[in-house]
C-alpha cells in the first residue's frame, strides 16, 4: 500500500496556502516592522493584519498576543514568568501528571527556585478530578497549568470548570492548547484563562512559530532583553514570514474546523468498526465521544508497542507509541504511566494514531484492515 502518515499530533504538514502566505512574505515584506520607512510600514502592516487574524481565532484583544517559537516557549514563559512575577504572593503550582514536558519539566525547574508543584492525577479516561483540584487549592497557589487537550490520548480536561473556580482565587490560569486549537470554538474569556499557548506546526502551518496570549493586565517576568518588540515583552526582530504562515493556517484551520471534527470522528469509527468485525482484542485508551477529534490511542494486549511499530512502518503506516519528545527512548509514556500504573502492560501495548490534512476514508480502511494483519500476525 502507499504510505500513509498518521501521526499528526506530532507535527503536520504545511497547508500549501501556507506555503504561499510565507513566500509572498519572504519575497515582498522583507522590511524590519520595526523600520519607520516604506519596506518596515508594510511589513508592519503584516505582522498587526496577523496579530489581528491570531487574536480573533480566540476571541482576545490584539495587545494580548504574543509571538513566540512555538509551544515550548510559550509553556516556560507562561510558567516561569507567572511564577516569577507572584513568588511574594505564594509558592504553589497545580498542574497534571500527563501535561507535555514543555509543562513538566519546567514545574520541575521551578522545584529547584523553591516552588512547590501538585501533580493531579488522572482517571481511567485520562481526565483530571475537580474534588482532588479544589482539594489542592490553595492560599499559596499562584499558577494553575492544565492542559486543554492531551496529546497522546487526547483526553480533554474541564478547563471553563476550573477557570469558573479560579474566578475569585490569586492564582493565574494557564492553558496549554496546542494539540486542542483548530478543533474548538475557543473563547479565553468563557474559558476563564489568563494565559493560552499555540503553535503553528500543529495547524498545517510552519515550524518554530506560535503565540502565547496574555490577559491584559497579567504582570509576567519575561525571558528575553534587547529590542522593543512585542510591546517589550519578547525582543528580537520578528519571524515574519513564520507569523504570516501562522496566521494563515489558523483562518483555514478556523474554517475546516467543523468539517474536520466530523471527518476525524468517522475515522475513528472505522478503526473500532474494522477491529471488532476482525475479533482481535483491543481497548481504546480514554473516552473516544469525549476526546480531541484528531487524536485516537489504542492497546493491543500481549503485542509489543516497539515490534507493531516497526512492522507498520515497514508497510509504509506512519504512527506513533505516543509524544515525539521522548522518540527513541525506552521509557514508557509518562501519560499512559499515569493512567495504568508503571507496571502495567498497557504502557507497553499502546498506539497512537492521529489524523490530519490528506487523510482519507478510505486510507482508514486500508490502515485498520493492515493493523488487523500486523496483529494478528504478532499474536501467533
Amino acid at each position: 500500500m502507499e504510505r500513509v502518515y498518521l501521526d499528526h499530533a506530532a507535527t503536520s504538514p504545511i497547508h500549501p496556502e501556507v506555503v504561499q502566505a510565507m513566500l509572498a512574505s519572504f519575497t515582498n515584506n522583507y522590511g524590519n516592522p520595526s523600520s519607520i520607512h516604506y519596506a518596515g510600514r508594510e511589513a508592519r502592516k503584516s505582522l498587526d493584519e496577523a496579530r489581528a487574524t491570531v487574536a480573533q481565532s480566540i476571541k482576545a484583544d490584539e495587545r494580548e498576543i504574543v509571538f513566540t517559537s512555538g509551544g515550548t516557549e510559550g509553556d516556560n514563559i507562561a510558567l516561569i514568568g507567572a511564577a516569577l512575577a507572584n513568588k511574594e504572593r505564594g509558592t504553589h503550582i497545580i498542574t497534571t501528571a500527563i501535561e507535555h514536558p514543555a509543562v513538566l519539566e519546567t514545574c520541575k525547574y521551578l522545584e529547584t527556585q523553591g516552588f512547590t508543584v501538585t501533580y493531579l492525577p488522572v482517571d481511567g479516561d485520562g481526565v483530571i478530578s475537580l474534588a482532588d483540584f479544589d482539594a489542592a487549592l490553595t492560599d499559596e497557589t499562584v499558577l494553575v497549568s492544565v492542559m486543554y487537550g492531551n496529546n497522546e490520548i487526547g483526553s480533554v480536561q474541564p478547563i471553563r470548570e476550573i477557570g469558573a473556580r479560579l474566578a475569585d482565587h490569586q492564582a493565574l490560569f494557564h492553558t496549554d492548547a496546542v494539540q486542542a486549537f483548530g478543533m474548538f470554538d475557543m473563547d479565553v474569556t468563557h474559558l476563564g484563562v489568563d494565559l493560552l499557548t499555540v503553535t503553528a506546526h500543529k495547524i498545517n502551518g510552519p515550524r518554530g512559530i506560535g503565540f502565547l496570549y496574555v490577559k491584559n493586565g497579567v504582570n509576567l517576568v519575561y525571558p528575553f532583553h534587547g529590542g522593543e518588540q512585542e510591546r517589550k515583552r519578547r525582543a528580537g526582530t520578528e519571524n515574519l514570514p513564520g507569523i504570516c504562515g501562522l496566521a494563515e493556517a489558523v483562518r483555514i484551520a478556523q474554517e475546516s474546523r467543523k468539517q474536520k471534527r466530523s471527518d476525524f470522528t468517522e475515522y475513528k469509527q472505522v478503526f473500532v468498526d474494522t477491529f471488532e468485525e476482525a475479533g482481535i482484542v483491543f481497548e481504546v485508551n480514554g473516552k473516544l465521544e469525549k476526546s480531541l477529534p484528531q487524536v485516537m490511542n489504542v492497546r493491543f494486549p500481549g503485542v509489543s508497542v516497539e515490534q507493531l511499530l516497526m512492522n507498520l512502518d515497514m508497510e509504509g503506516i506512519a504512527v506513533s507509541s505516543g509524544s515525539a519528545c521522548t522518540a527513541g527512548t525506552v521509557d514508557p509514556s509518562h501519560v499512559l504511566v499515569a493512567l495504568f500504573g508503571e507496571d502495567h502492560d498497557g504502557v507497553r501495548e499502546s498506539i497512537r494514531i492521529s489524523f490530519g490534512l490528506g487523510n482519507t476514508y478510505e486510507e482508514m480502511e486500508q490502515v485498520a484492515a493492515e493493523i488487523v494483519k500486523v496483529v494478528e500476525r504478532l499474536r501467533k
